[in-house]
């Protein structure tokens, strides 16, 4: 799994070779995953819709088949998200014995969600690991189900065609070509600064999220 997150480059062609059509399923699993399940924000996201789209190009890939399954397990990984975080969110969070999710980073996530609102679900679209966490939060804090389809469909549609998009696009440029692993480290590297940014601040800043929080509309 890890020589296969460094190296996209040599190993989806490979992943191609060995199994044909199923590697469509294989790479929407895994988008579905990184979504759409709060263990998984280690999965690639961004840089391997670039390199999919780079394959693309090649005519390894229907570019329209991978735009299309992309987006809509992008869209189905977050409503999953969603849904279980409004199931078992507050249960989660107010259970003293569990580790894993941290009241104060719920309630810091709510208090971006109420300043930002529903465009909070696209940007963290842009954002790894902050979207595997997202839409669990925004379900947990009852944010209006029509509002986050209508923004978790702009968000999917928009993070999938940018990059993927932009991987067909670009990918036969011979700079492209011959830096292929360096660009895909890099879009790792800029969609992280959001999140460094966000977190510096947050850290410079008195907590003013004490006292629980309410619904998301």
């Amino acid at each position: 799994m890890f020589d296969f997150l460094l190296h996209f480059d040599v190993e989806l062609p490979k992943l191609f070779l060995a199994y044909g059509a199923w590697v469509y399923a294989i790479v929407f699993l895994i988008i579905f995953c990184e979504t759409g399940l709060v263990v998984t924000p280690f999965l690639p996201g961004d840089s391997m819709l670039f390199a999919l789209g780079a394959f693309a190009a090649q005519g390894s890939l229907n570019i329209f088949i991978l735009l299309a399954g992309l987006a809509f397990a992008a869209v189905a990984g977050n409503s999953l998200n969603f849904a279980i975080g409004w199931r078992l969110g507050a249960g989660l969070l107010e259970n003293p014995r569990q580790k894993f999710f941290k009241r104060r980073h719920y309630d810091k996530a709510h208090a971006f969600y109420q300043k930002h609102g529903g465009f909070a679900i696209i940007l963290s679209r842009f954002i790894p690991v902050v979207r595997s966490f997202a839409p669990f939060v925004a379900g947990a804090a009852r944010m209006s189900r029509r509002k986050f389809l209508v923004y978790n469909l702009i968000g999917g549609v928009l993070w999938v065609s940018l990059f993927a998009g932009g991987g067909f696009f670009l990918g036969r440029l011979p700079l492209v070509k011959g830096n292929f692993k360096t660009i895909t480290l890099a879009i790792v590297v800029v969609s992280l600064i959001p999140a460094v940014w966000e977190l510096s601040r947050a850290r410079m800043k008195p907590d003013k999220t004490k006292g629980g929080c309410g619904k998301i509309t």
